[in-house]
């Protein structure tokens, strides 16, 4: 048992001895904490670039896709395809308007020759009326407007006056004109219709 003198004072003064295990894991400790702190100081100092030049990487090379072969020929074709089937459409146009044209000359000349049947037939009609007709004596220069009608076939459906004139003779003369007319046979309609076709009888030599 150890024993201390104690004396009175404003501070106590205490002696102590380590053992040895503990100075050794002293000086261990300070041994490791300055090479810890020099291991700190060669990583500050290393050279970051350093690190990645030897680091190997995957070269990456972009496939190009091989482009198809073109076929020229079939191209050809396919212009002279169109080729053709705009000269096609072309000559369709151009076929379309001649036909057009051409119907319309066709109905121009149908409506002219139709004209001109019924323009002769109109002759006709008075041609015959006339042959019927006996001027009176003393009565030129004067005149009697009429109507008359035929069916399609020529025959006579009525015929009447339209406007006398100031001769009592050839008004006269011009009311028998019916009954001689009413067993004529006319020339057929050329447009197969009924028809009223005015004739005006001038009294004349």
């Amino acid at each position: 048992m150890k024993t201390y003198a104690l004396k009175k004072d404003n501070y106590v003064s205490v002696s102590i001895t380590l053992p040895k295990e503990i100075s050794h894991r002293k000086k261990t400790l300070s041994h490791s904490i300055q090479i810890q702190s020099s291991q700190e100081a060669e990583t500050k100092n290393i050279d970051v670039n350093s690190l990645f030049s030897d680091v190997w990487t995957q070269k990456i090379s972009h496939k190009k896709s091989p482009k198809k072969p073109i076929n020229s020929k079939r191209i050809q074709e396919i212009q002279k395809q169109l080729h053709t089937t705009k000269e096609n459409e072309v000559k369709s146009v151009i076929q379309s308007v001649n036909k057009i044209n051409y119907e319309s000359k066709e109905a121009e000349e149908e409506s002219t020759s139709t004209a001109n049947e019924v323009n002769e037939y109109l002759a006709k009609i008075q041609s015959i009326v006339y042959q019927y007709f006996n001027v009176p004596p003393n009565s030129q220069g004067n005149s009697v407007k009429t109507v008359i009608e035929l069916d399609a076939f020529g025959k006579l459906v009525d015929f009447r006056v339209l406007n006398y004139s100031s001769n009592q003779a050839l008004n006269e003369e011009v009311d028998k004109m019916k009954d001689r007319l009413q067993n004529v046979v006319f020339p057929v309609n050329p447009q197969h219709i009924n028809t009223k076709t005015v004739v005006i009888l001038i009294s004349k030599e």
